[in-house]
């Protein structure tokens, strides 16, 4: 207690020396590299580092000496064998994220001379580039901008002898010292050829962010809803359609195995499509491009039926017989590219019934009560399309709810659900109907996607969230083809038509929030303004900076005009332009470092005058003592000559000595200094 007491004393920090206050702007430094990383590293570390951190700031202040090295080296190994012992390894970016930052918390207690201060500086600054392992947004951009900055003011203050400016001017030499290399990194970040690959990241990093799965159970999509994290955006080069029409396809599930639904096995039949897709368009074609998220799978999300398939890294996507699209290799980093899809049409009316048969299985040991009422259904109306209004009529009119949190189903699940519980989620009431659906002997599957997303006013980009998570279902009809039907609109038709939010009610376990919320994140209101425009930079930062991958580079060369994107090509511009920056740089520094104070050359031209009359000052006079010398030496000369000499010494030592912060004289100082020196000539 004591000591935290001398701590923060008030007269332990004004009374600071030098050393002691840059020793605690380093630490400031280090403590903001360091801060971002609490994220993600184990408690045991982010405790360990801010431990250390204190002790050395306890150090300084109080002046003791520097612990031994032989306490040290026990402390470093132990921290090193909790690594190893959390991560299994001492390779990889979280072990070796974890190893760098305990490496600057301890070296912070090992210095001893200038190069020591150097090691923890590189180790500062490499730690700003892992940050960017974990995080590309601006946000964490700014903050590693700011880091740098008092990184280099720390160094800075190292390095004065002398007097040291103050604070704040270090700082503002430090970001003018930033902001000289920000031109020549512009042009290199544009010019210098791209390589295919993300701009950060590691092998990996993209497999815990997977959002939908390759099967749906109850729980699977509800789960999503409660994330916020970005699927994909969507630029529409057509009008948007409505909300309703928003379906974005992605897994399509057919085999049931009485809970889970999982994607069909195409052993025997071909899965991919290699003919054009028979479809008649009731509405014109939508174009638009999209912008996914890493994902670690090979699903590509297009609005409803896609009519193209787009090329992912020069390899063009496949499409399967279910209408899926799909990469060659799974999506590790952002990846875009340019679809045109219909939202209304008729598909595949000639379907090869072999294919149909298969969307018709089902395990027979499950959910005797719905075959019964499959059975009576089929007794009491003929009619597939008829059939289908009557269980749509069955979510409307019974007492269906739309919920988060639906009571846990056993065995007999679509049973349980559709004749006792009566409360679910989308994929609920998207795997009920499918298996009445084929009960009923009508070909039907289960699509999971997205539906929805949020339009941007500032920037026309849609954001479709991991929350948009929904399923869906797709029944075959004669002479209609594929059809797609949600029996969520049945239940819930605000999720179709506006989002998740207004379909939940105030009370909705952890989404009441969200509801709550929702009159804040309108777009006419001030806080939805400020999301809109922060979510805009944010979209044109993924666009133009962590996506200017080598075809941007290439698109955006050739609309100013460059028709050779070759990599030397480039790599020439790059280095005329990077040369031009430099020199735009540079120049105005010398010639401002040669640029004589106009009081300094009327001093220059007193002693070039003097020294053609062999009384030229010496190295080691100053204006007074030379003054008196040339006093001695002018006797001869007449009394206004010898008074003008003195004179202009008077006043020339007077405002460059004596105001020394005044580089430049005033206009009427030198307009006598000059008279002066008429008559001294």
């Amino acid at each position: 207690m004591k000591a935290a007491a001398q701590l923060f004393s008030r007269a332990a920090w004004q009374n600071l020396s030098r050393d002691k206050s840059d020793t605690l702007l380093l630490l400031s430094a280090c403590l903001l590299v360091i801060l971002p990383h609490t994220s993600h590293l184990t408690w045991w570390i982010s405790f360990a580092a801010g431990a250390i951190l204190l002790w050395r700031a306890q150090v300084t202040f109080t002046g003791h000496r520097m612990p031994s090295r032989w306490l040290l080296l026990p402390i470093a190994v132990l921290c090193m064998t909790g690594v190893y012992l959390g991560q299994r390894s001492l390779f990889g970016r979280e072990s070796g994220v974890a190893m760098l930052v305990l490496l600057l918390a301890l070296k912070l207690l090992e210095m001893h001379a200038k190069r020591d201060l150097f090691v923890v500086t590189y180790l500062a600054l490499f730690l700003i580039l892992t940050n960017f392992l974990y995080s590309q947004s601006i946000a964490t951009a700014g903050m590693m901008a700011i880091a740098l900055v008092v990184i280099l003011t720390a160094q800075m203050s190292f390095q004065y002898t002398g007097r040291v400016p103050p604070l704040k001017q270090r700082f503002k030499q430090s970001a003018i010292l930033l902001g000289m290399a920000v031109p020549l990194t512009m042009v290199l970040f544009v010019l210098f050829p791209r390589i295919q690959g993300p701009l950060w990241g590691m092998p990996g990093d993209a497999s815990a962010r997977s959002g939908l799965s390759d099967s749906m159970a109850p729980g699977n999509v509800s789960n999503l809803a409660l994330s916020e994290e970005v699927a994909f955006r969507v630029q529409f080069f057509d009008p948007a359609p409505p909300p309703s029409q928003r379906y974005w396809r992605g897994p399509v599930l057919g085999l049931y195995d009485g809970r889970t639904w999982t994607e069909m096995h195409w052993r025997d039949v071909q899965v991919l499509r290699l003919a054009p897709i028979d479809v008649q368009a009731l509405k014109p074609t939508v174009k638009y491009q999209v912008t996914l998220e890493p994902s670690g799978r090979r699903w590509l999300f297009g609005l409803d039926l896609v009519r193209n398939q787009p090329i992912i890294d020069g390899k063009i996507a496949r499409m399967t017989r279910d209408f899926q699209l799909i990469a060659q290799n799974p999506i590790s980093k952002r990846v875009r590219y340019d679809l045109g899809s219909v939202t209304q049409y008729k598909v595949e009316l000639d379907a090869d019934p072999a294919i149909l048969q298969r969307w018709l299985k089902l395990p027979n040991q499950y959910n005797p009560r719905s075959r019964a009422y499959a059975d009576a259904l089929a007794q009491k109306e003929s009619d597939p399309a008829r059939q289908v209004d009557a269980i749509l009529q069955l979510f409307r009119k019974e007492n269906f709810r739309y919920t988060l949190q639906p009571p846990l189903l056993g065995q007999h699940a679509v049973d349980e659900f559709l004749f006792d519980t009566r409360a679910g989620f989308c994929e609920h009431y998207a795997s009920s109907f499918v298996v009445l659906m084929r009960m009923l002997n009508i070909p039907a599957r289960v699509v999971t996607g997205y539906q929805g997303g949020e339009i941007n006013p500032v920037d026309g980009v849609m954001t479709v969230r991991q929350s948009d998570a929904h399923a869906w279902t797709e029944i075959w009809l004669a002479e209609r083809g594929w059809q797609r039907i949600d029996p969520t609109a049945a239940v819930a038709p605000e999720r179709i038509e506006q989002n998740l939010a207004r379909a939940l009610p105030a009370n909705a376990g952890l989404l009441s929030g969200i509801v709550g919320i929702e009159a804040l994140t309108n777009n006419s209101s001030l806080y939805g303004k400020l999301r809109n425009n922060l979510q805009a930079i944010g979209n044109s930062w993924n666009q133009w900076v962590l996506d200017y991958t080598p075809e941007r580079q290439r698109q955006f060369l050739s609309s100013l005009g460059m028709q050779d994107t070759t990599w030397q090509a480039m790599l020439r511009l790059a280095m005329v332009f990077g040369a031009l920056v430099m020199a735009g740089i540079l120049i105005p520094m010398i010639r401002q470092q040669h640029k004589r104070n106009p009081l300094d050359a009327l001093y220059l031209r007193l002693e070039h005058y003097m020294a053609k009359r062999g009384l030229a000052r010496l190295p080691h006079e100053g204006p007074s003592s030379w003054g008196q010398r040339l006093e001695h030496s002018l006797q001869a000369e007449p009394e206004s000559k010898r008074a003008a000499i003195a004179r202009f010494l008077q006043l020339y030592t007077t405002q460059q000595f004596a105001k020394p912060e005044q580089h430049l004289a005033d206009k009427a100082l030198l307009a006598t200094l000059k008279s002066l020196l008429k008559q001294i000539r």
